[in-house]
Order: structure tokens, then sequence, then C-alpha cells
């Protein structure tokens, strides 16, 4: 089975490049185009990974991410921010947010996905 990835995130030719790129390198991507929303799909979804934009609709991505990490069932799901947010200082908020990596957009096509792939929790196999 495909490993599962979340992407929160309101801008649609951003969404199409990531799901492009994900869904072409074999992850089964869903989406949530508000903070709202993306909570209710990470809940009901229980995805592997959530790719978390910081400027959202209705609830911003510092938000979603402490919202993330009070449910139990997603409390060691990998979030990372794809975010333009890249001031000093812009890192460590998401970090302190709850989100595990940051990755500043635009994305590079090129290196995306593997930088993806180092923050995928390994799946046991018996």
């Amino acid at each position: 089975m495909n490993p599962v990835i979340l992407v929160i995130e309101d801008n649609e030719q951003n969404l199409y490049l990531m799901r492009f790129l994900l869904e072409k390198n074999g992850f089964t991507v869903i989406d949530a185009m508000d903070g709202e929303k993306g909570v209710e799909t990470a809940k009901k979804n229980k995805p592997d990974l959530i790719l978390l934009d910081i400027q959202l609709p209705k609830m911003d991505g510092y938000a979603v991410a402490r919202e993330l990490r009070k449910i139990s069932d997603l409390a060691s799901t990998p979030i990372v921010a794809v975010t333009s947010y890249a001031m000093v200082g812009d890192r460590e908020k998401v970090l302190a947010a709850g989100a595990d990596g940051y990755i500043e957009k635009p994305i590079d096509p090129e290196k995306f996905v593997e930088q993806i792939k180092q923050f995928m929790v390994p799946v046991k196999t018996l």
C-alpha cells in the first residue's frame, strides 16, 4: 500500500505541483484547502505524513499544527511545513507549533520528493 500524504494547501497551483510530484513517486495524495478542513481530513484519514502551508484560510498553519498534536492518533505523524515564510525566526516558530520539518517555497521539483522522504517513518514489515 502506498504511503498517504495529506497536503493542506490553499493555492491550487502549489497543490497541483506537489500532488504531481508525489503521485509520480508512488505516494497517495489527499488534500484540504483550508486549516479546518485539514484537521478534519487528518482525523478521518490518519495519513502517513502531513504537508502544511502556514498561510491558510479559516485556521493558519500554526494553529493547525498545534491542533493536530493534540490528537493521539496523529501525535507521531510527521508534519512538514511547506511555506514561503522565510524570515529569521519563522522556522523556529513553525517547529515550536509542532511541525517536524520545514521546506521553503517555491519548492524545488528536483529535490522535493527526497526532502519529503526524509520525514517518512519507515514502515515495519513482519
